[in-house]
């Protein structure tokens, strides 16, 4: 019952630990040093550094959009 538990909360933190690797990886920062922080916070911190990455996520990147269509006005 116990080693289940275990396995699972170890596989989540396994997930959640690569799913904010590769997210960091593919985001535009502000600057280039704050990308290497913010992986070395997630290598030390696993889990505390990779919650506290998704919770402030939006203060760290640039809002550029990828997609910026150019709509013709009606006459």
């Amino acid at each position: 019952m116990w080693s289940t538990i275990i396995i699972i909360f170890i596989i989540l933190t396994l997930v959640l630990w690569i799913w904010a690797l590769v997210d960091i990886l593919k985001t535009r920062f502000s600057s280039p040093i704050l990308q290497v922080l913010l992986i070395l916070m997630i290598f030390l911190f696993p889990v505390i550094g990779s919650l506290v990455y998704f919770q402030f996520k939006h203060r760290f990147t640039e809002s550029k959009r990828s997609f910026e269509p150019a709509f013709k006005p009606r006459n």
